[in-house]
């Protein structure tokens, strides 16, 4: 009796924890719905964010010829490319930015 049940243990118990596990770190690698959602919140906030320091930044050097922006500038094309990179990607999925 004791054969068979490490038999019936090693063939159908280990695969079957085996497989469990696997299942169980394949679903929590991905991201939900909400975690999206909230990252495109989190995006669309950071956007609204950037053009608003430039808005002040502008404001600024139209007051003061002498004002250097601390941060980067907007229209440099290194500082762009990332923004770029989420705006295509949000393109493919068929999201907007704006």
């Amino acid at each position: 009796m004791e054969d068979y049940v490490a038999i019936v243990s090693i063939f159908l118990g280990l695969p079957w924890i085996i497989f469990h596990y696997i299942t169980k770190w394949k679903t929590a690698a991905t991201l939900t719905n909400g975690d999206e959602a909230l990252l495109d919140e989190l995006y669309q906030l950071a956007r609204r964010l950037d053009e608003r320091m430039d808005t002040v930044e502008r404001l600024v050097a139209s007051d003061n010829p002498d004002f250097k922006p601390a941060r980067i500038l907007h229209n440099r094309e290194t500082d762009n490319q990332k923004l770029r990179e989420l705006d295509r990607m949000f393109a493919e999925q068929g999201r907007t930015t704006k």
